[in-house]
């Protein structure tokens, strides 16, 4: 488990994390979510230990990470821009990192390679963006680090590149009892892969949500009433986190269990209503809203 409590991390008058608190708990998929300069990457850094709070602390399965090699092998790090030695090959990363953790499996690194179609002796400098996020991913997934943390390593990869290294993750999840950690800046990449969420803005987490608990507890209803009147009555005592109405269209996010609203709207006077599923973004977009924001305005889609 990586827990963080209160960190707070500055460059000069900039407070690019502030009093940030979050729990990664293992046999989950953590995604962390946030525009360029919300705070993603300096809280990764962090957590590798690379960087060390000015506040608060970092606690890698209960042990402090920052100036601890021990504890570093547990954590592979991808950044958004992986670096490469100078004249590097896929076979000289592998070398080197084989050095830096003692569990790096050589064999499947050799095997993933041909899979995913890299040459070993071509010059990774050669290699496209996308080609060069693989191989990180590959390096990653072999080193037997315990904690993958990745900065949008799904950007620059095509569809099904990233679902197989969505794929990988899954399977290491469970063989391995690895847990990745992805930041992005776009909750449609995680949303079929992510657990739980964090929500980062200005440095601060915002909001961090278990994402089956989320998707439980919230419900959007379109539905149409005989009148007013009936409208009123409906709506009564639900718990309306947004509503909206087109003609006499009217779609409510309605926060309680499927079974339960299903029942209400049963019992009451309507043309018609559905309950429809809500999407990792629009689940999002309502409890930000609840709280005073505009996701909108922050988060890229």
């Amino acid at each position: 488990m990586i827990k963080i409590e209160n960190i707070t991390k500055t460059f000069g008058e900039t407070k690019a994390v502030n009093n940030a608190s979050l729990t990664i708990k293992e046999g989950e998929v953590f995604g962390l979510i946030g525009t360029n300069g919300a705070g993603k990457s300096t809280l990764m850094r962090m957590m590798t230990g690379i960087l060390r709070p000015d506040m608060g602390s970092i606690l890698i399965d209960d042990d402090p990470v920052y100036d601890r090699p021990d504890v570093k092998e547990k954590i592979f790090f991808i950044p958004d821009d992986a670096y490469f030695f100078p004249n590097a090959t896929p076979e000289t990363m592998r070398d080197y990192y084989v050095s830096q953790y003692p569990s790096f499996d050589r064999e499947r690194f050799n095997e993933m390679l041909k899979g995913f179609n890299l040459s070993p002796v071509r010059k990774v400098a050669e290699f496209s963006k996308g080609m060069k996020k693989q191989l990180s991913v590959l390096l990653a997934v072999s080193s037997g680090a315990k904690y993958i943390l990745c900065d949008e390593t799904f950007d620059g990869l095509d569809p099904v590149m990233r679902q197989g290294i969505k794929s990988i993750f899954s399977s290491d999840m469970n063989d391995k009892g690895i847990v990745p950690v992805i930041a992005s800046h776009n909750l449609r990449e995680l949303e079929d892969i992510c657990d739980h969420i964090g929500l980062l803005h200005q440095g601060g987490v915002l909001l961090s949500e278990d994402v089956t608990n989320m998707k439980l507890n919230l419900q959007k209803v379109q539905v149409v009433f005989k009148s007013d009147e009936d409208r009123d009555k409906a709506i009564e005592g639900l718990n309306i986190i947004l509503s909206e109405q087109r003609g006499r269209l009217n779609t409510y996010t309605i926060r309680g269990g499927r079974e339960e609203i299903e029942s209400h709207f049963r019992g009451s006077e309507t043309v018609f209503f559905e309950v429809l599923k809500l999407s990792l973004e629009e689940i999002f977009i309502s409890e930000t809203e609840v709280v005073g924001y505009d996701i909108r305005k922050f988060i890229l889609g």
